[in-house]
């Protein structure tokens, strides 16, 4: 093998460490986002986009190491990949696990009141959200009997009888 077929396919560090770095970063950056809220998900703003690009910067080391291998970097996307495969696979049977990472859809308005509170703990300006309700239709506060984040980060309406 030449000293470039080698450097693509000799790795710096043991295969399994790969695997339990590419683990832990997942675990970690599951955590961090599912604690950020819905709005990191589904609604994504230019600002959202930038942290994406840095976090992926960011664990890089974290992920890599010294190594630069192309079969390093082949087992941690494999890993990564069997991670939220494996993820995604134990949300669609477990309800609790689902509730989880998912999260549970949020009620921000009921009758036309608008729960600022909850806007607030959401990471969802208000700003944001009559963008959201005039996009559905809703010129009024008051035409909107139900207003729900759902766990996907999208605001869905149900107008009342009267205004929609």
């Amino acid at each position: 093998m030449t000293g470039v077929a080698r450097s693509l396919f000799e790795l710096g560090m043991p295969w399994w460490e790969f695997v339990l770095r590419a683990v832990a970063v997942y675990v970690a950056v599951l955590l961090m986002v599912r604690v950020t809220g819905k709005r990191t998900i589904g609604q994504f703003t230019p600002f959202d986009l930038l942290v994406v690009v840095l976090l992926g910067t960011a664990v890089q080391n974290s992920l890599i190491g010294s190594d630069t291998s192309l079969l390093g970097g082949l087992i941690l996307a494999a890993t990564l990949l069997a991670m939220n495969w494996a993820v995604g696979r134990l949300s669609a049977r477990s309800r609790r696990f689902d509730r989880w990472v998912e999260g549970r859809p949020v009620i921000l308005v009921r009758h036309g009141e608008l729960y600022r509170d909850e806007l607030q703990r959401q990471a969802v300006s208000e700003q944001d959200f009559a963008i959201a309700r005039r996009s559905a239709g809703y010129a009024t506060l008051a035409e909107v009997e139900l207003a729900v984040l759902e766990t996907s980060g999208e605001i869905t309406f149900i107008g009342n009888k009267g205004g929609h």
